[in-house]
C-alpha cells in the first residue's frame, strides 16, 4: 500500500546546531501516528519542516507527490494542516472568523461553501456553536484548543498535524480532546501528532515514533511500544502495562 506521506532521511538545524538528523516516517492513508519525546528533542521542528515553516535536507512526499520546494500555503492546498502549540488564534476576532479564516485556502469555492463547512465544524463542536459571536480571546483553554482544531479541519485536510493539542488542558479536557482525535480517525482523516502524553498518544495511534535528541530511537506499532520495556520506564511510568 502506498504512503500518503513519506519522508526519508529528514535533516535540520539551526545555523550550526543540529535539531533532526536523518528521520523517516510513513503514514498510510486514515492511519494515526504519534511522535514522543522529551523537551527538545526535535519533535515541533519536524511539524514545522512539513509544513513548510523550516527548511530542511532530504525528501517529502505527500501522496506521491515531491513537497520539497512548496511553499506553506501550497501545502495547506495540498490538504496538509498543522494545529500548532501555540494554537496561534487570533484572539479580538470571533469564533466565527476565525473558522472562515481557515477555509482561506479553499477560498475559490466561494463564502457559501466555507459557512457550510463552517456548520460542519460546528455539529463536531457544539460548544463553538454556542460561543460563535464571541471573541476567541475569551474562550476557555479547552474551547481555544477545539477552536484551533475546527479551524484546521475547515481547510479540510487529508493530513492534519497537532504539535501537543493536550498541553496545558485539565484531565478531563485532555481526554475529550484523544475523543475528538478518535472521532476523527474513525472519519478518515490521516493525524501526525506529536504529544507528550504519550500513553494516551499511543493508546490513539496506529504506529509510533520516539524522537530522542533529534534521532528516532525507536519506532513500530503503538501496541508494541507501550508494551517495550524502555517506553514504559521512561515515558509510561513503570506501572504502565
Amino acid at each position: 500500500m502506498s504512503a500518503l506521506i513519506e519522508v526519508e532521511g529528514l535533516s535540520s538545524g539551526y545555523g550550526k546546531i543540529s535539531a533532526l538528523r536523518e528521520l523517516s516516517i510513513r503514514l498510510e492513508e486514515g492511519s494515526v501516528a504519534t511522535v514522543i519525546g522529551p523537551n527538545g528533542a526535535g519533535k515541533t521542528t519536524l511539524l514545522n519542516c512539513l509544513i513548510g515553516l523550516h527548511p530542511f535536507r532530504g525528501e517529502m512526499r505527500f501522496d506521491g507527490e515531491r513537497m520539497n520546494a512548496l511553499s506553506v500555503e501550497e501545502r495547506l492546498g495540498r490538504g496538509i494542516a498543522l494545529v500548532a502549540e501555540k494554537r496561534e488564534l487570533f484572539s479580538s476576532m470571533s469564533v466565527e472568523d476565525n473558522l472562515l479564516l481557515g477555509a482561506y485556502c479553499r477560498r475559490r469555492h466561494g463564502m457559501a461553501a466555507a459557512r457550510r463547512d463552517a456548520e460542519k465544524i460546528y455539529q463536531r463542536f457544539p460548544r463553538l456553536k454556542e460561543r460563535r459571536t464571541q471573541e476567541a480571546g475569551t474562550l476557555s483553554g479547552g474551547e481555544r484548543q477545539m477552536l484551533a482544531i475546527g479551524r484546521a479541519l475547515m481547510s479540510r485536510p487529508r493530513l492534519l498535524m497537532l504539535d501537543e493539542p493536550s498541553l496545558g488542558l485539565a484531565p478531563l479536557i485532555v481526554a475529550e480532546v484523544f475523543r475528538i482525535l478518535e472521532d476523527l480517525r474513525q472519519s478518515g482523516v490521516t493525524i501526525l501528532l506529536v504529544e507528550q502524553n504519550a500513553r494516551a498518544a499511543l493508546n490513539v495511534a496506529d504506529h509510533g515514533y520516539v524522537l530522542e535528541t533529534g534521532e528516532i530511537v525507536l519506532a513500530g506499532p503503538s501496541g508494541d511500544l507501550t508494551h517495550n520495556p524502555r517506553i514504559v520506564e521512561t515515558y509510561l511510568g513503570i506501572s504502565g502495562d
